[in-house]
């Protein structure tokens, strides 16, 4: 797959792209993702006739072939209209194209219904000299995100050429990103790979599980250390789906812990000491035991591989600490 820039005409920037494989997924999903847009902002681009498939409007349920070429012209976003707040989050890189910052549990991405203000996008305008309008008026500089409860490394666009290219590695899978978690009970493999497909629960809109008609999930484990009900494991991913660490997890039965959507009161199903060890650690921990680790990427301009890594933050240091004394 490969994007071009063919120019604007005014203020209108005008990308294509030619498919060297299939999409796997709708249309409107593909470009969500490829350029960072909400779904419904793509939506509104193909029915005002801004894309195109081979020279024709598409439906928004069309799935791209092999050599189509999809063009997309896309009109300059309302400017955001939300504030900078000084809320705390750690950079760890900056330069005029991008920036890598760590995020803290607990830190809505960007705003959504229920909360519109206190949002890392409003702590990215307090705190770094511009973000790219890829992203649109809510999710401006937003390359990829992380759930509210998962702390760490995330890559933020300042400029929309740099946030172009990061999009396209990222849909290569070029972007690295590797995790460190806690799950409940013992797996049985010292590193395993599960290739399971995701999609919405049913009966729970705010809930992802494993299944048959879900889009392909990818994820990389391997065990670091063992404890008495509970191991320490890193994950890298090789796909980017809804909760997919967590889903995958607990597919096999090993939640993570602390998840307070897919595991919760998990800890009371040990017996004896096992349970009462299990208890301990769900307090010590405190949060969900999900941290983004590790980030690796070419600089969209110098071309440069650029790796960062953080420790894990309290309370989970602590807690991974007392689980090393006391298994």
């Amino acid at each position: 797959m490969s994007t071009t820039d063919t120019g604007s005409t005014g203020e209108v920037a005008r990308h294509s792209i030619e498919l060297e494989e299939p999409a796997d997924q709708r249309i409107d999903r593909f470009l969500s993702e490829h350029f960072s847009l909400s779904r419904s902002r793509v939506a509104q681009l193909i029915d005002d006739g801004l894309v195109t498939v081979n020279g024709k409007r598409p439906k928004k349920r069309y799935r791209p072939r092999l050599g189509d070429r999809i063009d997309l012209a896309l009109p300059p976003p309302t400017p955001t209209r939300l504030e900078p707040e000084n809320i705390a989050i750690t950079v760890h890189y900056e330069d005029e194209h991008l920036a890598v910052i760590e995020k803290p549990a607990g830190l809505v991405v960007h705003p959504a219904p229920g909360h519109e203000t206190g949002t890392l996008v409003n702590a990215l305008l307090y705190h770094l000299d511009g973000l790219s309008t890829i992203g649109g008026d809510r999710r401006p500089g937003i390359v990829h995100r992380l759930d509210k409860d998962t702390s760490g490394l995330m890559l933020v666009a300042k400029r929309d050429k740099a946030h172009h290219r990061l999009s396209e590695a990222l849909a290569q899978r070029k972007i690295q990103r590797g995790y460190v978690a806690a799950a409940w009970g013992h797996l049985g493999e010292e590193e395993f790979t599960l290739d399971r497909p995701i999609g919405r629960d049913p009966r729970d809109r705010k809930r992802m599980i494993v299944r048959e008609d879900g889009r392909r999930a990818i994820t990389h484990f391997k065990r670091l250390e063992r404890w008495n009900a509970a191991e320490l494991i890193a994950i890298r991913l090789k796909t980017g789906r809804t909760h997919q660490i967590r889903v995958h997890l607990l597919s096999i039965q090993h939640p993570v812990v602390c998840d307070p959507i897919y595991a919760r009161r998990w800890d009371k199903g040990f017996g004896g000491a096992g349970g009462r060890w299990a208890e301990n650690f769900t307090r010590r921990a405190g949060r969900l035991f999900l941290h983004a680790a590790y980030l690796a990427f070419d600089h969209p301009e110098t071309e440069e591989c650029l790796s960062f890594s953080c420790p894990l933050p309290e309370p989970l240091e602590s807690a991974v600490n007392w689980a090393r004394s006391n298994s």
